[in-house]
């Protein structure tokens, strides 16, 4: 049984790079293939990390930050572990890494059709910015383009407290 006290976050690594495939399999209708992570594991300003119970990869996320925006590229949670807070603390993980060094607000894209992903941002405080159509070139689905303003967080000292 999932303990959510047990569950680990950690930098990701080129021996995770397996699981996290069958989770992008599983998730996604184009998924990433393993040497686009193993690139992003290489780049500077990048954050990728993964959540872990025991041995099993549970989620994972990556993330960049330009200049003071971090911009969320790709994040999935194994669908045996949604919906027990795993995304939540992945991104709340992301900005306390990069709210230190300069980071004031996230960006990311979603999938129009992603219910439950564009209500965990909404409840986060994102907001929707604009529909860019047919950003999708696997299926032409248009994305949701949402926005989170650090600055307007509730204790700006410490950016995830609220999370």
């Amino acid at each position: 049984m999932f303990k959510a006290h047990e569950l680990i976050i950690e930098k990701m690594g080129v021996d995770d790079i397996r699981q996290i495939l069958e989770i992008e399999k599983i998730s996604f209708p184009t998924p990433w293939h393993s040497y686009i992570f193993e690139l992003e594991l290489k780049k500077p300003r990048t954050l990728q990390l993964v959540s872990k119970f025991g041995d099993q990869v549970t989620g994972y996320i990556i993330s960049w930050m330009m200049y003071d925006e971090i911009h969320i590229l790709n994040i999935a949670v194994h669908p045996d572990f949604r919906r027990k807070g795993i995304a939540r603390r992945l991104l709340s993980d992301v900005i306390e890494y990069f709210y230190p060094r300069g980071a004031r607000s996230v960006i990311l894209e979603v999938r129009m059709y992603n219910k439950a992903a564009q209500n965990l941002y909404e409840s986060l405080g994102f907001r929707t910015l604009r529909i860019r159509k047919k950003y999708y070139t696997d299926t032409g689905e248009d994305a949701i383009v949402m926005y989170l303003d650090l600055l307007e967080l509730p204790q700006r000292s410490n950016a995830t407290s609220y999370l």
